[in-house]
Formats: structure tokens, sequence, C-alpha cells
């Protein structure tokens, strides 16, 4: 096997052959001295570097190792032309040979063999773990692994190797990956991440002072940053799902045309967009071509494709996220796991924000709650002392009884006011389950007496039903009650009067027979313990115009109590639709059945 005809000769060099296998073999021209002797195919490689080799002779019984030559050439095209980068670096770190795509990563048009390696990749950053792996490979005799940053930000892996030879000790195999895309994605994870605890972390030493409205707004602006800068998407939608009637009511719209913007959509699979779809269903949707995508209805004129997912929060929809794009197929799976992932952060950063709203609105109820009860009783007694003493003074005394009544409507207005505060502070989402305003709107501004000697039931009174908005007075007995209802005007008359059946004067049903002297209808709820109707009085109430569901039986609860105040006010409003009004209450009692009070306290007459 000879060089190449085309090979320049000197003739002043000694001429060479590389033999494999006997030197007896050799054609008998052959000068000793111009043979080089080697055992393998494989030191034929070695020995090639020279340049006085002419060619190379192979003996016939080594022949059969012809394959292990072949197999040295096809490795060298494989290793030129891989899609990964490799070299042979000496122990100074210099390049001896680097295959194609490592030159082409290094951006050098120059043959790279004789640079040290760090200057052929134009010294990039060492990264780790290990900070010197050609160092720690020669040293050790171990394979070691390091990441580099190049300044044109690019990241590569390299894995350096020992040559297992023993001439070659000093050599080192070196494999480099590019990992870029790789370091990228986790530093954009690592970006989405940070941006999502600081989405959750709303500082509420910062905004516990901002309105709600004021921190809803800070929450949009870090969402659309975030989307926009970290993500780079453009063109946003995100709707929140309400979930009592299905609405995906609009939270945030970026580059979204505005009628697209106000477009009413509900959670449904059919006939709601994407965006419906994703919210009924749960999962996220990408639509690569929206020309060829039967569910999608565009937000942008010129979209082409959209990403959406859901906003979850242990296993609910919160609502959605639409993503739109003016290129087809602008959406990856990549995008999808971003998108996801700060999806889940968004919905995180709502539940913070609506548990700061919430816990906001609790300490001001507790606050106003705690005002309210401290004056309310107090303030009830004023009420009861007042129309006691202007009872005395009707048609004595008009300027006295002005004055009281004047001491009436401010100690009334002192609660109303106390009451309309507490309002204000906290929204609806203060309002304990079961008893949310928008469910009882009839409540508001009715006017309740509650009448019970118990001032534990009285000061509950004021606590449950002025929650819904109702305004609470309360007396202690039968003849402050009458009093209390004398006392009132058209501004101030009573919807619903609840007493207890058995009073520390006469019973709730003689309380409902006096009122009867004084009111056209008489809207009455007895309370009473379970098994406790001295003398019927129940029954005879009922007889006399007492609501059928107008009872309430101790201890009952919250629902209960509301349930027949709301019938009661019900039926009232069913009066003054009809114009009739149903027969006063008559006294069936027996004479002296109606005192149940000691003689030392006989009951005004308020007849």
């Amino acid at each position: 096997m000879n060089r190449s005809t085309q090979t320049t000769q000197n003739p002043t060099m000694p001429r060479k052959l590389i033999c494999i296998g006997d030197p007896d073999t050799l054609p008998a021209d052959i000068v000793e001295g111009e043979v080089v002797v080697v055992d393998t195919s494989v030191a034929v490689v070695d020995q090639l570097d020279d340049p006085s080799i002419e060619g190379v002779w192979i003996a016939r019984d080594q022949l059969p190792k012809i394959s292990e030559l072949r197999g040295i050439s096809q490795s060298g095209i494989m290793l030129r032309d891989m899609p990964e980068g490799v070299a042979l670096l000496d122990s100074d770190l210099r390049v001896l040979w680097a295959n194609r795509r490592l030159v082409e990563w290094s951006g050098r048009s120059e043959p790279s063999v004789g640079l040290n390696f760090y200057e052929m990749l134009s010294n990039p950053e060492i990264m780790g773990p290990d900070f010197c792996p050609f160092h720690t490979a020669l040293a050790t005799g171990d394979e070691s692994n390091s990441t580099l940053h190049t300044e044109d930000s690019r990241y590569f892996q390299v894995h350096a190797a020992p040559m297992v030879h023993p001439v070659h000790s000093r050599q080192l195999v070196v494999t480099v990956s590019d990992i870029t895309e790789e370091i990228l994605q986790q530093n954009k994870l690592a970006a989405i991440h940070q941006a999502g605890r600081e989405l959750a972390d709303l500082r509420p030493t910062e905004i516990f002072m901002m309105e709600v409205d004021e921190r809803i707004d800070l929450l949009k602006e870090n969402i659309r940053h975030y989307l926009s800068n970290l993500l780079n998407f453009n063109i946003i939608e995100i709707r929140l799902l309400e979930q009592a009637t299905g609405n995906l009511m609009p939270l945030l719209s970026v580059g979204i045309d505005q009628d697209a913007a106000d477009r009413q959509l509900i959670a449904h699979p059919q006939g709601n967009g994407i965006t419906g779809y994703v919210a009924a269903s749960g999962i996220s949707y990408i639509c690569h071509d929206v020309v060829n995508d039967p569910l999608f209805i565009p937000g942008v004129a010129d979209s082409r494709s959209s990403l959406t997912v859901p906003l979850m929060l242990h296993d609910q929809v919160l609502g959605t996220i639409n993503i739109e794009s003016p290129e087809i197929n602008a959406f990856g799976d990549s995008d999808l796991q971003f998108l996801e992932i700060f999806a889940r952060d968004i919905a995180f950063a709502l539940n913070t924000l609506e548990l700061l709203v919430a816990q906001k609105a609790n300490t001001a109820q507790q606050s106003c709650d705690a005002i309210h009860g401290a004056v309310a009783l107090p303030v009830d007694e004023i009420l009861n002392d007042a129309v006691n003493v202007m009872e005395q003074y009707i048609g004595h005394s008009s300027e006295v009884v002005d004055r009281l009544k004047r001491i009436l409507r401010n100690a009334r207005d002192i609660k109303q006011t106390i009451q309309q505060i507490g309002q204000r502070m906290t929204p609806l989402e203060a309002i304990p389950v079961g008893g949310e305003s928008a469910h009882h709107v009839s409540l508001r501004g009715k006017r309740i007496l509650v009448v019970d000697a118990d001032e534990q039931v009285r000061e509950d009174a004021h606590q449950l039903l002025e929650r819904y908005g109702c305004i609470v007075e309360t007396a202690h007995k039968g003849d402050e009650a009458v009093l209390m209802v004398r006392g009132s005007d058209d501004s101030t008359i009573y919807d619903v009067i609840i007493s207890d059946i058995k009073l520390p004067d006469y019973s709730g049903y003689q309380l409902m027979l006096r009122l009867g002297k004084i009111m056209d209808y008489v809207p009455m709820v007895l309370m009473t313990g379970f098994g406790y109707d001295p003398g019927h009085s129940i029954v005879k109430a009922r007889q006399n115009g007492l609501h059928a569901k107008g009872v309430l039986f101790k201890p009952f609860r919250l629902d209960q109590l509301i349930d027949v105040v709301k019938t009661i006010l019900d039926f009232n409003e069913e009066i003054k639709a009809s114009g009739v009004v149903p027969p006063k209450p008559v006294d069936t009692e027996e004479p002296g059945e109606s005192k149940q009070h000691s003689d030392s306290n006989p009951p005004s007459d308020p007849s």
C-alpha cells in the first residue's frame, strides 16, 4: 500500500514503509532500515504522522485483521461528522484534533489544532460542578464533567476522559454537548417560579391599607408584566369563572379587540370558543391553526394560533388564560408547560388576594361587631326609657315630647351609623357561608323588635340579624314592647316582632292581643321551648292571626330564624299587595289567665 503519487517527494528524505506482521514477508528489494514494524493495525495510525512514511505493508497472516483498520477509518469518519463535539487534547490542553462540529461551535475559520481548548471556545466561563475538569481527569485518571458558558450565551457540557493506552496516558478525549436550550429552559422555569412567588407574595405590610380594587390592579399589572416580559406573550386575555352562574368575567386583556374583550362567555364546551371549552373541561388547549379549528372564536383580527390553559386551584377551575399569536403553530409543548406552571401561580395569587380581602373584612367585621355589641343593648335601654317617659308627657308637654322624640331618633341613628360603617368596611366575602347577602336582600333595612327577658337572647338577635342589614331593637317585657310600638311613626314601624312566649309581665300571646289594638296587622313570631305552651297560647295565637310558620322552637339555628323572618316579611308584602288585612286578634283567654307576673309589677293598660 503506497501513498498517492501526487504526494510531493523529497529526494533527501529517507523512504520508510510500515510493516504490519512478519517483516520476512516483505519484498526482497525493501531495505531493512526503511521498515517500521508494528504489531497491530491500530499502531499504524500513530506512525502515519511521520512524513517519510510512504506506505503500509500487511503480512498475509495479518490480513484477517484488515477489518480492524477498516473500523478505524470508519470511526474517524463518524467522529468527524457526529452531531456532538469531539477533541483530542494533550497534557497542556492543546487541541491535537477536533471534529467538524466542535470547530463549527468555536466559530473559527482557521484550524484549531495547537490552540488551547478554552482559547478555541473564546475562554468561556466554567460553571462547574468541576471547575478544573481536564486537570482532574489527568491527575486522577477518572472521567470528569463540567458546564461552560460562552460569551455569546451558549452553554456546553464537556466530558473529559483520559486515554487508556499506556503510551498516550497524558492525552484526553473530550466530548462536548450543546445544552443551551436545556439551560435556557431551566433558567426560564426558575424565573417563572420566582415570578410566581412574587405574585403570591403580595407583601401585606405594604398593601394592607390598599382598597380591594387597588390590590386587584396591582396583581393584574404583575401578571401582565411577567406574561409579556418573561414568557414573551403579547396578546393576553384572563377571565374568572363565577361559580354560581358559570359566567367567565374579564379580568385582564392586553392586545385583545374591545368587542372580543366585552364578549359574554360561559363555561360550556360548545358555542363559547376555546375559552368556554377549557373552563368547562379544565383541560389546556393548543390551537395550531385557527382557520381549521371549529372551536376558535377570534380575539384579534390577525390571530393565527392560540394557547389556552385553565386557572386551577385544588382541582377547581377559577378561570382561564388565553394567549394568541399572528403566526401559525406559534405555541409548542414548552409554551404549554410554562403557561400551565404560571397559571397555577396566578390561581394561588388570586386565592391569596381573596384571603387578604376576607381577613381585612373579618377584622373590620369583628371590630364593628364589638363596638355595636357594646352599644346595642344600652341604646335599647335608652329607647325603652325614652318611650316610657314620652308616654307620660303626651298631652301634657309637647316640648318634652319633641325632645324625647329627638332622643329616640339620635339613639337609633347611633346604631344605624355603626351598622352602615360596618357594612361599608366588610364586603360580601365577610358574610359567613350560608348567609350571602345576595340571597337575603329582602332583609336589608327591615325593622325587627325582639322581646325577651334573657339578655343573651337580645344580644344574639342584634348580632345575627344585623349582619343581614336588619335594624334590630329589643325590649325586656311586654309593656316595653307595647310602648316601643306605640312610640313608632311611619318611618320606624316594625316589620317583624319576635317575642318569647313567656315574658315577665304576661305571655307573648297577650302581647300579640295588646299590639292588635294599636296595629292594623301584627307581624308576630313567638319563641318557645319544645313542649312548653302554657294555656295552649300558640294554638290560640294561630287562631287569632299568627302565621302558620310564625313559631320558633328554642334552641333554633340561624337559618331557621332567617327563614321565619323572611316568611313574615313576604306575608307582609302579600297583604300590602292585596289590600286585605287579616282580622285583628280577639282575646279568647279566661279572666286572669293572661297574667304571669307578680302583683308588685302590674302591667300597664295599653288601651
